[in-house]
């Protein structure tokens, strides 16, 4: 006695049940587990993210902070978010950009102040000015930028040192204070009426 040749279709079902098997057994595999969670000084942080983009917004909404960093993470006790080698773009009251950066950042409860520490910068590319310090804090609310550690303020030629920064990014002022030395070559340009 002879069986019965299946056709196309019952063959073509059969091969899709099979396929079908074959993928549901590989989505039952387990997943792999996540890499371990990051340890902190401040204790067990209850999340952290990996190339992460912050931006704060002012009371009307425009964005006026924006910081990128390749890891941060945030502490629940503390309320305090730690970056790794922060990258900020700051925006003052005339839509000016400051850029700020550090080795590490921290953001304080509630997202302020900001404080970068190792090797912190701050650059305004308009003024052509800049700013090395170990230390530099910037409260977003006032636009405050001080460091009370020694720093570096240059815009060449001419470069200052001093104990103390201020800077008021929406008044476009800044104040090296306590033991200030500079130097400033003198201009050499013609002048054209001579």
């Amino acid at each position: 006695m002879r069986l019965p040749h299946p056709g196309f279709r019952t063959g073509l079902f059969l091969l899709l049940l099979a396929l079908g098997g074959g993928l549901a057994l590989l989505d039952l595999r387990d997943a792999p587990p996540p890499g371990p969670v990051p340890g902190d000084e401040a204790g067990e942080p209850d999340y952290y993210l990996e190339d992460a983009r912050l931006t704060r917004f002012d009371a009307q909404g425009h964005p006026h902070q924006r910081l990128d960093t390749p890891r941060l993470t945030h502490t629940p006790h503390d309320d305090v978010t730690r970056l790794a080698r922060p990258r900020g773009r700051l925006l003052d009251d005339s839509q000016r950009v400051w850029l700020a950066s550090g080795e590490r950042g921290i953001l304080g409860a509630g997202g302020n102040p900001l404080t970068l520490s190792g090797d912190a910068r701050l650059l305004a590319p308009a003024e052509r000015w800049q700013l090395d310090t170990e230390v530099l804090h910037f409260d977003a609310d006032s636009g405050h930028a001080w460091s009370d550690t020694p720093a570096l303020l240059r815009q060449p030629p001419q470069q200052m040192r001093g104990e103390r920064f201020d800077a008021w990014i929406h008044d476009n002022r800044a104040r090296l204070t306590d033991n200030v030395h500079g130097h400033h070559p003198p201009d050499t340009r013609e002048d054209p009426e001579s």
